[in-house]
């Protein structure tokens, strides 16, 4: 098996990442820089739509859009979820780059991108499950479902335990998150 190298450092990469543009989004995930494209409005409605659930179930945690991790335990990478749920102010006084301790979901919802694959079903799921959040939920508006894994674990590329729900059916989200989704609304939101 061939070694793992990695373009740059990464402090490298947050040097390069905080002179870009407010309009592009900077990852370093497993020793490489990607770009995330810019999201479409169903995308936003979708991460929109989740906020609200998670405020009328949970009014004592935020979900915070797009919040920079150091998801350091998958090999020194530096991630930007869609969505973060986290106790109430949870990042006040936090630098561009959070720790992820704390963190009890991260979200991703897919775009309609070739990287697709590669970055939101397998990277980040490894990234988040070996940095301990304790749930990750991966809409996908290809397949039209919604995968939530959970059971962190650095021994099995990320989570022991992962559940698809078809757009439609409703889910529970597990402890710590604990939030009930009727998952209807989502069919209006894929091409």
């Amino acid at each position: 098996m061939a070694e793992h190298t990695s373009q740059m450092l990464v402090e490298e990469f947050e040097t390069i990442a905080s002179a870009a543009p407010e309009t592009v989004m900077l990852e370093f995930i497993d020793g490489r820089i990607e770009v995330r494209k810019t999201t479409d409005g169903d995308h936003g409605t979708i991460v929109s739509w989740l906020a609200k659930c998670c405020m009328r179930a949970r009014p004592d945690l935020d979900l915070c859009p797009a919040r920079g991790l150091r998801v350091d335990a998958y090999r020194q990478s530096r991630a930007r979820p869609d969505a973060v749920l986290v106790p109430e102010a949870h990042f006040a006084g936090h630098g561009a780059w959070a720790d992820p301790a704390g963190v009890l979901m991260a979200v991703e919802v897919t775009s309609y991108d070739a990287d697709a694959d590669r970055r939101g079903r397998h990277g980040k799921r490894v990234a988040y499950g070996e940095s301990g959040i304790p749930v990750y939920l991966l809409i996908d508006r290809d397949s039209c479902t919604v995968t939530v894994h959970s059971g962190p674990d650095r021994q099995v590329d990320g989570y022991r335990v992962a559940r698809v729900t078809k757009f439609g059916e409703t889910l529970v989200l597990p402890d710590p998150v604990g939030i009930e989704l009727d998952t209807e609304i989502l069919k209006s939101y894929v091409r």
